[in-house]
């Protein structure tokens, strides 16, 4: 008996409107920390090829992208705050467009992810509350790792410094070339803290156990960037069952479909929900769904973590999602779409998570597309990227 020939994608392939936005699929490349900007968070040319080679896809949205020197939180990573990162960008979101692609920003503060080695000032990395990421251990820019360090709650005023953060990251966004921005509300970083009261033991009109306090803050970055930039450009993002970062709120149900809820009125170009399990669960109680999601948000949906070619496919086909967003498939298989349309075999992720962070082009625009390794006469090896071990480590 021959092989059976590996699924094809049809629902991932066809078109969408993301508002005024064109897709050619429903396949987005997650934002994924690769580690190739410059020690000063500038992005570089290999960053331009990289996220050029994947242009193909419906939708791009980059790494994580810091807001302000306060939000620096992993070396390397890339910032959207100076001119010179600006500058950098353009050349990227020009690479991208000229391929063909759509491409937005990820919005990043790190918050109590971060330490004071990241700071020349050596301030602590800032929380809605002094309490400290439990388990394992922050990577430092000289290569080394220490325990996370109890941050600094922060005050009303630094809050709505920090929502002016958020509104020049979003304009320098723009003006560098972006088609959005993502505001990144999830895994633990910031924003996210504001929202769980695992984090969030705040007694002002920013916690005091409400939900309306605990959303405060991100409804006046939400509020002040929309008033900044289309809101049909800026999309949020959730992980209401995630362990990341040690997160997890108890009443994580009642609390994102009250949140997904007030963020509908904005008209977002999107909302983008880690639904799935792969990247840690919290066990708070059965994990939400997509279609929890779509009950409250009549807004463009992206589904994210864990998926596979079938899974993507189900979610789109059965209305749960409107785009799927894949990261660990796409790392080693810069033309994703084509191999899941073509029923193609994938390339292994062959560095695995030794490559993943490091600052060279190895393990990062090193990996052939199926054009390539066909007129190099090399056969791709098989990897299907199936169940949670396939799962990227997006941040």
């Amino acid at each position: 008996m021959g092989s059976v020939a590996p699924p094809k994608a049809e629902a991932l392939m066809t078109k969408f409107k993301l508002r005024d936005l064109d897709l050619p699929n429903r396949m987005v490349l997650a934002p994924m920390t690769r580690g190739r900007g410059t020690a000063a968070h500038v992005p570089t040319p290999m960053m331009a090829d990289y996220y050029t080679a994947r242009a193909a896809g419906g939708l791009l949205i980059t790494e994580g992208t810091f807001i302000s020197p306060a939000a620096i939180g992993w070396a390397n990573a890339p910032e959207i705050y100076s001119d010179a990162a600006v500058a950098a960008w353009k050349d990227v979101t020009a690479a991208v467009h000229a391929a063909g692609g759509r491409i937005f920003c990820q919005l990043w503060h790190t918050g109590r992810a971060s330490h004071s080695a990241f700071r020349g000032d050596g301030s602590l990395g800032v929380a809605p509350s002094a309490v400290a990421i439990r388990d394992g251990s922050v990577h430092l820019p000289d290569g080394t790792k220490a325990p996370y360090e109890v941050p600094h709650a922060m005050s009303v005023a630094e809050i709505q410094a920090t929502v002016g953060d958020y509104v020049k990251a979003a304009t320098n966004a723009m003006a560098a070339g972006f088609d959005g921005v993502e505001i990144h509300s999830a895994n633990g970083y910031l924003l996210d803290e504001f929202l769980q009261t695992h984090t969030n033991k705040r007694t002002d009109e920013y916690g005091a156990g409400s939900l309306e306090n605990r959303f405060r803050f991100l409804k006046e970055v939400v509020t002040a960037v929309t008033g900044a930039i289309p809101a049909h450009r800026v999309g949020v993002r959730f992980s209401p069952n995630g362990v990341f970062n040690d997160m997890g709120t108890p009443d994580f149900r009642a609390a994102y479909t009250y949140f997904a809820g007030q963020l509908d009125a904005f008209g977002l170009a999107y909302l983008h929900v880690m639904d799935g399990l792969a990247f840690g669960f919290h066990k708070l109680g059965e994990p939400m769904t997509l279609p929890e999601f779509r009950a409250v948000f009549s807004g463009p949906l992206i589904g994210n973590c864990g998926y596979t070619l079938e899974a993507g496919e189900a979610a789109v086909a059965a209305g749960d999602a409107d785009l799927i967003a894949y990261g660990r498939p796409w790392i080693a298989n810069p033309d994703l779409p084509t191999r899941f349309a073509d029923g193609l075999p994938l390339n292994a992720d062959e560095g695995g998570m030794a490559t993943w962070y490091t600052h060279d082009a190895e393990g990062y625009t090193t990996y052939p597309t199926a054009a390539e390794a066909a007129a190099a006469k090399t056969e791709p090896t098989v990897d299907r990227a199936e169940g949670p071990a396939a799962a990227a480590k997006v941040l």
